[in-house]
C-alpha cells in the first residue's frame, strides 16, 4: 500500500466547530483530538499539548462552558458545542481580567502551563464566584506546574474572584440607585 492510498483511506469528516463564537468548517479524519485540530487547523495554538494523556491540563479548554481535556477529546465530540480556547479571554488587544490578575500576581513562570490554568480558573468562577481560596486551591490541584508552587496561582485566581465580586456589588449598587 502506498503512503497516497493509505492517505486516500482514512475517513475524513467535515465538522463545523464553534470556537471562540465563531464557527470554523474543518476537515479532518475523525481520530483527530480536539487539541489537534485547534493547533494545527485553526492555528489556535494557545491551547499547549504536554502529556497527551489527560493528567497535566495544559491543553484545558472550555466546552459548553466546562473545563474539559482536548487532548481526550475527539474533534468530532465538540462539534454542536461552545469552544472557548485561551484566545477568548482577551479584549480586543488588551489582556483580560484573569489574565490581569496572573500577571499582577506573578502567577506564571515559564508560562507553558498557564493557558491551562486559565482555561480552568475561568471556567471554575463561572461557576463557583464565590470560591474560597481552599477551593481554588483544590481546583488548579489539577492541574500540572513545575515553576510557580501554586500559591501564586491561588492568590491569581482568587485576586480575579474578588474584582469581579465586587464590580457585580458595584453594578448591583448602581441599579439600586
Amino acid at each position: 500500500m502506498t503512503e497516497e492510498t493509505a492517505l486516500s483511506e482514512r475517513e475524513l469528516q467535515l465538522l463545523v466547530l464553534d470556537v471562540n463564537g465563531e464557527q470554523h468548517e474543518v476537515i479532518t479524519e475523525s481520530r483527530r483530538t480536539l487539541v489537534d485540530v485547534l493547533r494545527h487547523e485553526l492555528r489556535l495554538t494557545g491551547t499547549h499539548v504536554g502529556c497527551e494523556h489527560g493528567i497535566c491540563g495544559a491543553c484545558t479548554v472550555l466546552v459548553d462552558d466546562r473545563p474539559v481535556r482536548a487532548c481526550l477529546m475527539f474533534a468530532a465530540q465538540a462539534e454542536g458545542a461552545r469552544i472557548r480556547t485561551v484566545e477568548s479571554l482577551s479584549e480586543g488587544d488588551r489582556l483580560g481580567d484573569l489574565q490581569r490578575a496572573f500577571s499582577e500576581h506573578h502567577g506564571l513562570q515559564c508560562g507553558f502551563c498557564t493557558p491551562g490554568f486559565l482555561m480552568l480558573a475561568e471556567g471554575f468562577l463561572a461557576e463557583r464566584p464565590e470560591a474560597t481560596k481552599d477551593e481554588i486551591r483544590a481546583v488548579v490541584a489539577a492541574n500540572l506546574c513545575r515553576c510557580t508552587g501554586y500559591q501564586t496561582i491561588v492568590e491569581a485566581i482568587d485576586g480575579c474572584a474578588t474584582a469581579r465580586r465586587q464590580a457585580c456589588a458595584n453594578l448591583c449598587d448602581s441599579k439600586e440607585k
